[in-house]
Protein backbone atom coordinates (compact mmCIF):
# COMPACT_ATOMS: atom_id res chain seq x y z
CA UNK A 1 0.00 0.00 0.00
CA UNK A 2 3.00 2.57 0.60
CA UNK A 3 4.76 1.58 -2.36
CA UNK A 4 1.50 2.24 -4.46
CA UNK A 5 1.12 5.60 -2.76
CA UNK A 6 4.50 6.34 -3.12
CA UNK A 7 4.18 5.43 -7.04
CA UNK A 8 1.21 7.96 -7.23
CA UNK A 9 3.22 10.76 -5.68
CA UNK A 10 6.15 10.39 -7.72
CA UNK A 11 3.89 10.33 -11.55
CA UNK A 12 1.79 13.01 -10.22
CA UNK A 13 5.24 15.03 -9.92
CA UNK A 14 6.68 13.87 -13.01
CA UNK A 15 2.99 15.32 -15.15
CA UNK A 16 3.02 18.83 -13.36
CA UNK A 17 6.53 19.14 -13.97
CA UNK A 18 6.06 18.02 -17.63
CA UNK A 19 2.95 21.31 -17.98
CA UNK A 20 5.05 23.83 -16.35
CA UNK A 21 7.93 22.67 -19.03
CA UNK A 22 5.73 23.01 -21.55
CA UNK A 23 3.83 26.27 -20.95
CA UNK A 24 7.11 28.02 -20.17
CA UNK A 25 8.89 27.10 -23.23
CA UNK A 26 5.69 27.69 -25.87
CA UNK A 27 5.34 31.26 -24.42
CA UNK A 28 8.88 31.78 -25.57
CA UNK A 29 8.13 30.18 -29.06
CA UNK A 30 4.81 31.72 -29.51
CA UNK A 31 6.66 35.75 -28.76
CA UNK A 32 7.66 37.23 -31.86
CA UNK A 33 10.92 38.79 -31.62
CA UNK A 34 11.10 42.69 -31.86
CA UNK A 35 12.79 44.20 -34.80
CA UNK A 36 15.71 46.31 -33.19
CA UNK A 37 17.17 49.69 -35.09
CA UNK A 38 20.33 50.53 -34.91
CA UNK A 39 20.88 53.87 -35.69
CA UNK A 40 24.29 55.17 -36.85
CA UNK A 41 26.69 57.18 -34.76
CA UNK A 42 26.49 60.59 -36.92
CA UNK A 43 22.35 59.73 -36.27
CA UNK A 44 22.61 59.52 -32.62
CA UNK A 45 20.67 62.77 -30.51
CA UNK A 46 23.07 63.38 -27.83
CA UNK A 47 21.37 64.19 -24.71
CA UNK A 48 22.79 68.00 -23.68
CA UNK A 49 22.72 67.05 -19.96
CA UNK A 50 25.57 64.47 -20.76
CA UNK A 51 28.77 65.29 -21.29
CA UNK A 52 30.61 62.76 -23.57
CA UNK A 53 33.93 62.45 -24.18
CA UNK A 54 34.18 61.50 -27.84
CA UNK A 55 32.22 63.58 -30.79
CA UNK A 56 30.67 60.46 -32.68
CA UNK A 57 27.30 61.60 -31.88
CA UNK A 58 27.36 64.63 -34.05
CA UNK A 59 28.49 65.09 -37.44
CA UNK A 60 32.54 65.76 -38.11
CA UNK A 61 31.81 68.65 -40.26
CA UNK A 62 27.86 70.40 -39.36
CA UNK A 63 26.13 73.41 -41.01
CA UNK A 64 26.02 74.94 -37.18
CA UNK A 65 28.18 77.60 -38.53
CA UNK A 66 26.23 78.55 -41.70
CA UNK A 67 23.51 79.38 -39.33
CA UNK A 68 25.59 81.62 -37.32
CA UNK A 69 24.13 85.29 -37.49
CA UNK A 70 26.50 87.65 -39.10
CA UNK A 71 28.43 90.02 -37.04
CA UNK A 72 26.39 93.35 -36.61
CA UNK A 73 28.16 96.16 -38.18
CA UNK A 74 29.54 98.44 -35.25
CA UNK A 75 28.15 102.05 -35.41
CA UNK A 76 30.00 104.96 -36.71
CA UNK A 77 31.89 106.18 -34.08
CA UNK A 78 34.90 107.08 -31.52
CA UNK A 79 36.54 103.28 -31.03
CA UNK A 80 38.39 104.49 -27.72
CA UNK A 81 41.46 102.57 -27.00
CA UNK A 82 39.61 99.49 -27.33
CA UNK A 83 41.29 98.06 -30.20
CA UNK A 84 41.64 94.50 -30.80
CA UNK A 85 44.56 94.44 -33.50
CA UNK A 86 48.10 94.80 -33.26
CA UNK A 87 48.92 96.52 -36.75
CA UNK A 88 46.56 99.44 -37.99
CA UNK A 89 46.79 101.34 -41.11
CA UNK A 90 46.26 105.29 -39.65
CA UNK A 91 45.04 108.15 -41.87
CA UNK A 92 45.36 111.45 -39.91
CA UNK A 93 42.47 113.80 -39.70
CA UNK A 94 42.87 115.20 -43.50
CA UNK A 95 42.58 112.49 -45.17
CA UNK A 96 46.70 111.47 -45.61
CA UNK A 97 47.39 108.18 -45.07
CA UNK A 98 50.29 107.65 -42.00
CA UNK A 99 50.47 104.56 -43.17
CA UNK A 100 50.91 100.89 -41.15
CA UNK A 101 51.71 101.15 -37.38
CA UNK A 102 51.61 99.67 -34.11
CA UNK A 103 48.53 100.54 -32.09
CA UNK A 104 50.67 101.97 -29.30
CA UNK A 105 51.56 104.62 -32.06
CA UNK A 106 48.12 105.34 -33.05
CA UNK A 107 47.15 106.02 -29.31
CA UNK A 108 50.43 108.00 -29.08
CA UNK A 109 49.02 110.25 -32.00
CA UNK A 110 45.43 110.07 -31.04
CA UNK A 111 46.33 112.02 -27.11
CA UNK A 112 48.87 114.29 -28.77
CA UNK A 113 46.60 116.09 -31.27
CA UNK A 114 43.40 115.47 -28.44
CA UNK A 115 42.21 113.36 -31.38
CA UNK A 116 39.94 110.08 -32.18
CA UNK A 117 40.29 107.16 -33.39
CA UNK A 118 37.12 105.57 -35.69
CA UNK A 119 37.45 102.26 -37.30
CA UNK A 120 36.56 102.45 -40.94
CA UNK A 121 37.66 99.63 -42.64
CA UNK A 122 37.81 96.02 -40.36
CA UNK A 123 37.74 93.71 -43.29
CA UNK A 124 41.11 95.25 -44.45
CA UNK A 125 44.45 93.81 -43.82
CA UNK A 126 45.26 95.46 -41.82
CA UNK A 127 42.22 97.28 -40.71
CA UNK A 128 41.83 101.05 -41.58
CA UNK A 129 41.60 103.42 -38.60
CA UNK A 130 40.62 107.40 -39.27
CA UNK A 131 42.00 110.26 -36.44
CA UNK A 132 38.90 112.14 -36.71
CA UNK A 133 38.27 115.26 -34.49
CA UNK A 134 34.42 114.90 -32.41
CA UNK A 135 33.24 117.57 -35.05
CA UNK A 136 34.05 115.55 -38.03
CA UNK A 137 32.51 112.58 -36.41
CA UNK A 138 29.38 114.47 -35.75
CA UNK A 139 29.40 115.74 -39.05
CA UNK A 140 29.83 112.65 -40.56
CA UNK A 141 26.99 110.92 -38.60
CA UNK A 142 24.75 113.28 -39.81
CA UNK A 143 25.50 112.70 -43.76
CA UNK A 144 25.07 108.78 -42.93
CA UNK A 145 21.46 109.21 -41.22
CA UNK A 146 20.85 111.43 -44.24
CA UNK A 147 22.01 109.18 -46.67
CA UNK A 148 19.77 106.27 -44.84
CA UNK A 149 17.26 107.93 -44.82
CA UNK A 150 17.14 108.87 -48.70
CA UNK A 151 17.37 104.94 -49.14
CA UNK A 152 14.49 102.79 -50.14
CA UNK A 153 13.06 100.99 -47.77
CA UNK A 154 12.16 97.33 -47.74
CA UNK A 155 8.92 96.67 -49.98
CA UNK A 156 9.36 100.76 -50.94
CA UNK A 157 9.74 101.18 -54.98
CA UNK A 158 11.65 103.98 -55.65
CA UNK A 159 11.44 105.42 -59.35
CA UNK A 160 14.03 107.77 -61.00
CA UNK A 161 13.49 110.76 -63.64
CA UNK A 162 16.85 112.53 -65.48
CA UNK A 163 16.51 115.52 -67.36
CA UNK A 164 18.65 118.39 -68.13
CA UNK A 165 18.13 121.85 -67.48
CA UNK A 166 17.44 122.98 -70.21
CA UNK A 167 14.64 120.53 -70.55
CA UNK A 168 11.33 122.32 -72.54
CA UNK A 169 8.59 123.47 -71.27
CA UNK A 170 6.20 120.81 -72.41
CA UNK A 171 8.76 117.81 -71.73
CA UNK A 172 9.33 119.45 -68.15
CA UNK A 173 5.17 119.39 -67.88
CA UNK A 174 5.29 116.14 -69.19
CA UNK A 175 7.73 114.50 -66.65
CA UNK A 176 5.69 116.56 -64.01
CA UNK A 177 2.63 114.62 -64.99
CA UNK A 178 4.44 111.52 -64.49
CA UNK A 179 5.70 112.05 -60.90
CA UNK A 180 2.64 113.08 -59.76
CA UNK A 181 1.93 109.47 -60.75
CA UNK A 182 4.32 107.53 -58.70
CA UNK A 183 3.35 109.99 -55.78
CA UNK A 184 -0.34 108.91 -56.13
CA UNK A 185 0.82 105.38 -55.82
CA UNK A 186 2.99 106.10 -53.00
CA UNK A 187 6.42 106.04 -54.38
CA UNK A 188 9.76 107.13 -53.31
CA UNK A 189 10.59 109.23 -57.04
CA UNK A 190 14.11 110.28 -57.18
CA UNK A 191 15.04 113.08 -59.69
CA UNK A 192 18.13 114.10 -60.98
CA UNK A 193 18.84 117.42 -63.29
CA UNK A 194 21.82 117.97 -65.05
CA UNK A 195 23.26 121.37 -65.06
CA UNK A 196 23.51 122.32 -69.21
CA UNK A 197 26.21 124.69 -70.85
CA UNK A 198 24.06 126.47 -73.06
CA UNK A 199 21.52 126.78 -70.14
CA UNK A 200 21.05 129.71 -67.42
CA UNK A 201 18.36 127.85 -65.51
CA UNK A 202 19.04 127.03 -61.84
CA UNK A 203 18.86 123.49 -60.91
CA UNK A 204 17.44 124.45 -57.47
CA UNK A 205 14.46 126.75 -59.60
CA UNK A 206 13.68 123.74 -61.52
CA UNK A 207 13.35 121.21 -58.10
CA UNK A 208 11.15 123.65 -56.19
CA UNK A 209 8.48 124.23 -59.54
CA UNK A 210 8.46 120.71 -59.49
CA UNK A 211 7.41 120.59 -55.99
CA UNK A 212 5.07 123.42 -56.11
CA UNK A 213 3.13 121.14 -58.97
CA UNK A 214 2.70 118.20 -56.90
CA UNK A 215 2.69 120.35 -53.62
CA UNK A 216 -0.72 119.01 -52.38
CA UNK A 217 0.39 115.33 -52.14
CA UNK A 218 4.35 115.30 -52.18
CA UNK A 219 7.43 116.11 -50.41
CA UNK A 220 10.75 115.97 -49.88
CA UNK A 221 12.20 112.75 -48.23
CA UNK A 222 15.98 114.00 -49.50
CA UNK A 223 15.82 117.97 -50.38
CA UNK A 224 17.90 119.20 -53.21
CA UNK A 225 21.11 118.63 -53.20
CA UNK A 226 24.77 118.62 -55.37
CA UNK A 227 25.95 115.58 -56.11
CA UNK A 228 29.12 116.48 -58.18
CA UNK A 229 30.16 118.95 -60.40
CA UNK A 230 26.85 119.63 -62.40
CA UNK A 231 24.45 117.18 -60.85
CA UNK A 232 22.09 117.61 -58.35
CA UNK A 233 19.50 115.60 -56.53
CA UNK A 234 16.53 115.29 -55.01
CA UNK A 235 14.09 112.59 -53.64
CA UNK A 236 10.16 113.43 -53.30
CA UNK A 237 7.91 111.09 -51.74
CA UNK A 238 4.18 110.93 -50.53
CA UNK A 239 3.00 112.86 -47.67
CA UNK A 240 1.89 110.93 -44.67
CA UNK A 241 -2.15 111.41 -43.48
CA UNK A 242 -1.08 113.70 -40.48
CA UNK A 243 1.08 115.94 -43.49
CA UNK A 244 -1.57 115.84 -45.42
CA UNK A 245 -4.12 116.77 -42.69
CA UNK A 246 -1.67 119.63 -41.55
CA UNK A 247 -1.06 121.15 -45.65
CA UNK A 248 -4.93 121.03 -46.05
CA UNK A 249 -5.39 123.27 -42.62
CA UNK A 250 -2.94 125.63 -43.89
CA UNK A 251 -4.00 125.91 -47.19
CA UNK A 252 -7.75 126.50 -45.90
CA UNK A 253 -6.24 129.23 -43.33
CA UNK A 254 -4.48 131.18 -46.39
CA UNK A 255 -7.67 131.12 -48.83
CA UNK A 256 -9.70 132.47 -45.83
CA UNK A 257 -7.56 134.82 -45.18
CA UNK A 258 -6.77 136.01 -49.20
CA UNK A 259 -10.63 135.59 -48.84
CA UNK A 260 -11.10 138.41 -46.05
CA UNK A 261 -8.66 140.82 -47.43
CA UNK A 262 -10.46 140.27 -50.79
CA UNK A 263 -14.09 141.58 -48.84
CA UNK A 264 -12.16 144.37 -46.89
CA UNK A 265 -10.72 145.76 -50.28
CA UNK A 266 -14.17 145.40 -52.23
CA UNK A 267 -16.23 147.71 -48.78
CA UNK A 268 -13.24 150.08 -48.88
CA UNK A 269 -13.96 150.68 -52.46
CA UNK A 270 -17.57 150.96 -51.97
CA UNK A 271 -17.17 153.58 -49.50
CA UNK A 272 -14.70 156.01 -51.77
CA UNK A 273 -17.12 155.57 -54.50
Amino acid sequence: MTAFCVMKLLCQATRNENRYTKRFFGTLLTQTPQKRVFSPFWMAVPDPRKSTAFGLTQPLCTAEKSHMEPKRKAAFGSVGRRIPYRILHVINQDGESLGNMHRAEALKLMDQHDLKLVLLRENAEPPVYRLMTGQQIHEEQLKRAEKKKAGPKAGMVQKELSFSSAIAKNDLETKTKQIAQWIEKKYHVKVTIRQAKESNTDMFTLFDQILETVSEKASYLSKPKVTREGVSTCILRHMSDKELKAYQKMEKQKNSTVKKDENEDQKSNELHQ
